[in-house]
């Protein structure tokens, strides 16, 4: 999904610890140190010096999952080809500064509200909420200080578990209620990553976790992702007008360039003359699955033909929010000096639907008191030799 927040400012003190020392780089090439910094400063009131670093999952298959805790944000994802080589399918920066400075999603763990609130505005048991607007004329992913653009609190459980806590204070971009929300990434023995996301708050407010990632399987994301197979377990889909904001209408994908309960290539019909597609400027649109929440019925899949890299999407989330990177146009250069394209990636992100508090038809995010937030995305990594 297309993304205006400008990164909160954060007062970093850089370390050069690691400059004494040979650098460790990891297989996919990043080099820790430059993801190294302590949080002094975050929403203008003091925190306790939350360190910000790069955490490394591995597994016994040789899969590595690099993550920082600036925003969550899976930063690399090495899995095997084919032929056995390992290769890295997601977008993302090779440093800190540059997630700090230029704006992006790539790879956070978005809250509190992912995707797009009307206006910003919601009522909430009777009272307004008004939201910062970043994504006009709506609220985008939290607002201008989402959860992407602060610091987890990070702890590695062991080699293959991750544990982020997100402190939000009542207020926080206007949301109501002191949530405590944490993300957990488990990198399993078959190659998945498992995402668990689970959130309380003192005070009636609402929540959508999701992770963005931006995936290319090919493992080449100087070219478009186009030719990846996509498939996706939904009957019906939410349109958008020409501002990105949904409907509330709910419709049918059959007979339509929607339709990827057959998997086809990405780009084969998004050029048609399609009013959803002029709307969304290519595929960012959410898929009602067929799921009915059962995280062990296949929710979407997406494959390389290049690489024979093919991801599996499960989640128990409602929806399924398809974003096929509409508004990279060369202008941002990620890891490895790469610039990325038009259209060079797909994102599959797990969640209600967008602007759910405005309508009250659909799955309700309201969370209260007493209650825990919940919410299961696995993304499954497998190879086909066709």
């Amino acid at each position: 999904m297309r993304k205006y927040a400008l990164p909160l400012l954060l007062t970093l003190l850089l370390t050069g610890a690691c400059n004494k020392k040979e650098k460790q780089l990891t297989l996919s090439g990043l080099d820790p140190a430059r993801f190294e910094a302590t949080n002094q400063r975050v929403r203008d009131t003091v925190t306790d010096n939350l360190h910000v670093g790069l955490y490394t999952l591995k597994n016994e298959a040789g899969m590595e999952v690099c993550i920082t805790n600036y925003g969550g944000r899976i930063v690399s994802i090495m899995v095997p080809d084919r032929n056995g080589s390992l290769r890295d399918v997601v977008l993302g920066f090779d440093n800190l500064e540059d997630y700090m400075t230029i704006p992006s999603d790539f790879g956070a763990a978005i809250g509190r509200y992912a995707n797009r609130i009307d206006h910003g505005r919601f009522v909430l048991n009777g009272d307004t909420v008004q939201l910062p607007i970043n994504n006009d004329p709506h609220t985008l992913h939290g607002g201008p200080q989402g959860w992407q653009y602060q610091v987890y609190e990070a702890h590695q459980l062991d080699d293959q578990t991750l544990e982020l806590t997100m402190d939000s204070p009542d207020g926080d971009m206007n949301f109501p209620g002191h949530v405590i929300a944490k993300v957990v990434y488990r990198l399993t023995k078959d190659n998945a990553i498992d995402m668990q996301y689970c959130a309380t708050t003192d005070k009636p407010t609402i929540i959508n976790m999701t992770n963005h990632s931006y995936f290319n399987l090919s493992g080449d994301p100087s070219q478009p992702a186009t030719d990846h197979l996509m498939y996706i377990n939904a009957a019906a889909y939410t349109p958008c007008d020409s501002t990105f904001m949904t409907t509330g209408e709910i419709l049918p994908v059959e007979g339509t360039p929607m339709d990827f309960r057959t998997p086809k290539p990405m780009g084969q019909d998004i050029e048609q003359d399609f009013v959803q597609l002029k709307n969304g400027r290519g595929y960012d649109h959410n898929w009602v699955l067929a799921t009915n929440g059962d995280i062990k019925q296949l929710a979407a899949s997406l494959y390389s033909p290049a690489s024979g890299i093919k991801l599996e999407v499960y989640t128990n989330e409602p929806g399924l929010q398809v974003y096929t990177g509409n508004f990279l146009d060369g202008n941002v250069t990620g890891k490895h000096g790469i610039a990325y394209p038009f259209r060079a990636s797909v994102c599959m992100e797990s969640q209600h639907y967008p602007d759910s508090p405005n309508k009250p038809q659909w799955p309700s995010v309201v969370l209260n008191p007493g209650q825990t937030y919940e919410s299961e995305c696995i993304f499954k990594f497998s190879v086909e030799k066709k």
